[in-house]
């Protein structure tokens, strides 16, 4: 039995040119609210799977975008509506700071789709990525029952696009230096802009400013929200014929560029984002690129790894990581990391701005947190780095002394860390979503990506921050201590079914913070339901779920039948209370 969606309540609506919409103005039509955050990658990957299907389905589905805020900033109107513009988000949205629709749908996770039908009803909930080809199927059943039932009223989406100001850079996000001026990756135009030394007079674009994968002369070539820059030694680049090496994000890309003449090559990548069982010439959101042991170091944020890509022999590798998210250092292989998002090699260190779990930390031969204890904690202090915190960073910088600039992009603060003294202290306030930086004589050019701009902080610079520490806040979930089942619900979509023929079908992985949470299931295994124990004495945590499931077609006819990967980690909080429920149900997929 199907359930009857709930009203849509929130702070407001964006891209509607001003209207405030309710459930009931979409009535007759299929509406999939696509609940996300700003801060998450799998909800930029979900944005770009469903623009096919927004425009297959046209005037018979209406998206909506729920935002539901996992970071303080993102709860701030100003900051969803520029996040609206920068990723071209382009159906109506609904601002839900407080999470209250997030709630009334059951929403556990970021991202997370519900399906309801032209009579109002919920028939479809997904968690996470990967779910377009299932949405896809789902709806040309059910939108042949509807238009034969006379149920389906096909109509125009409410959506309004907003008016963008012009300005020669949009959105940029990282920045280097050139012997004579600088280089900016200027995600929002879709390009690469060479500036001259006063950092505002644009030399030369490279790149069409459309969102496109096109290589080719600089008035030819495109790009999709490129984000990452590193500029190669001389002897490097002479040996090459390319003197930069772009982190090509949304096109799941790296691009070299020749400075001599704008030529760009593609180097690796294919358009299409990596997922299990993919090879490593496939990448998954790239967002930033170092030069780091004679080779290029990749921030893959969309898989939480480092992956080296040694441009001799054209061979990516990974070089650390597991594909869980969260905070784990020691061995590399063994590493976990979360969204990295910049990049600074330093000697013998390479310094990372671990996004998701608002973390400084650095590699050598193994993993390290200088800054940073998880994925729900944040926000902004000063002093001893083991109790500092920062929120959401998504760039660092060494300076000239040794110490570490940090963009702390979501205090809208530049920070430094002093290796030496392990202290953290705050050099500039106030700036719009600062992404990283670059040392310029006695100055760090810092890029406000939400301003659009670049802006000068001298390296000396201090100033006092108003601090506040926090976490995610999320209603926990109750359960009862010792032994609880849990069970991730997975439907394949109509025509596919799981498939064992090559191996295990599924996987999943569960993990608590703090570990002493779970005394037994914590592990990785096959199994969908897994038997838990929660130490009655834990009061509270966090319990971490990661799954992955293959469906493949089912039609005996098909030879070489298609699979497709569904995945999604959850960091689910849970109260330990008496009489609590003794079962946990996450759903990967089910509906119809």
């Amino acid at each position: 039995m199907h359930v009857r969606a709930p009203e849509l309540r929130g702070r407001g609506w964006l891209n509607t040119g001003g209207q405030e919409l309710s459930l009931a103005d979409f009535r007759g039509r299929f509406l999939l609210l696509d609940f996300w955050a700003f801060c998450c990658i799998n909800c930029l990957h979900v944005l770009d799977e469903l623009r096919p299907l927004e425009e297959k389905y046209g005037d018979a589905l209406v998206i909506v975008g729920v935002h539901s805020p996992k970071f303080a900033h993102e709860g701030e109107e100003a900051a969803v509506r520029a996040a609206v513009e920068r990723y071209g988000v382009g159906h109506p949205v609904l601002d839900d700071p407080e999470l209250i629709t997030w709630q009334n749908y059951t929403a556990r996770a970021w991202p997370t789709l519900v399906l309801v039908d032209p009579n109002g009803y919920i028939v479809a909930q997904y968690s996470g990525e990967g779910h377009a080809h299932a949405l896809d199927a789902l709806l040309a059943e059910l939108v042949a029952e509807h238009e034969a039932a006379g149920t389906l009223t096909r109509g125009k989406s409410p959506y309004v696009a907003p008016v963008a100001e012009s300005t020669d850079l949009r959105f940029p996000a990282k920045v280097v230096a050139l012997d004579n001026g600088l280089l900016v990756a200027d995600a929002g135009n879709h390009s690469i802009v060479e500036l001259a030394a006063d950092a505002t007079t644009v030399v030369r674009r490279i790149g069409t400013g459309q969102r496109g994968f096109a290589d080719g002369a600089a008035e030819e070539a495109s790009f999709s929200e490129p984000n990452g820059l590193v500029v190669l030694p001389t002897d490097v680049a002479d040996r090459l014929g390319y003197d930069v090496v772009v982190a090509d994000t949304v096109n799941h890309a790296l691009r070299g560029i020749s400075l001599a003449d704008g030529q760009v090559r593609t180097l690796v990548g294919t358009g299409k984002q990596w997922m299990d069982g993919d090879s490593t010439d496939v990448l998954s959101s790239p967002w930033d690129v170092a030069w780091w042991g004679e080779k290029v170091w990749i921030a893959m944020a969309g898989v939480h790894q480092l992956w080296t890509f040694d441009p001799f022999t054209g061979v990516t590798e990974v070089a650390a990581g597991t594909t869980n998210e969260g905070l784990k250092d020691g061995p590399l292989a063994e590493a976990w990391f979360a969204q990295t998002s910049g990049l600074a090699a330093d000697g013998e260190r390479l310094w990372l701005a671990d996004s998701e779990i608002s973390a400084l930390r650095w590699i050598d031969t193994s993993v390290h947190t200088a800054v940073g204890t998880g994925l729900f904690d944040f926000g902004l202090r000063d002093g001893k780095a083991s109790e500092a915190l920062l929120q959401h960073p998504l760039g660092v910088t060494v300076l000239p002394d040794g110490s570490i600039a940090i963009a702390d992009t979501y205090n809208g603060a530049v920070r430094r860390y002093d290796p030496r003294t392990e202290v953290v202290e705050t050099m500039a306030t106030g700036l719009a979503e600062p992404s990283g930086a670059v040392v310029v004589g006695n100055e760090l050019l810092v890029v406000e990506s939400a301003a659009h701009r670049l802006t000068r902080v001298p390296l000396g610079a201090s100033a006092t921050a108003d601090e506040f520490s926090t976490q995610t806040q999320r209603p926990p979930m109750d359960v009862a201590a010792g032994e609880v089942t849990l069970e991730v619900v997975f439907t394949p979509p109509p025509g596919q079914k799981l498939d064992d023929r090559y191996g295990p079908s599924t996987r999943l992985l569960v993990s608590a913070t703090p570990d002493t949470l779970l005394r037994e299931g914590a592990g990785d295994s096959a199994d969908l339901v897994r038997r838990l124990v929660i130490d009655p004495h834990a009061g509270s945590g966090v319990l971490h779920v990661a799954v992955q499931a293959a469906s493949c077609d089912d039609a005996s006819e098909v030879e070489f039948p298609a699979c497709h990967m569904h995945r999604q980690d959850w960091g689910v909080p849970i109260r330990v209370v008496p009489d609590g429920p003794d079962r946990v149900e996450l759903v990967l997929s089910g509906g119809k």
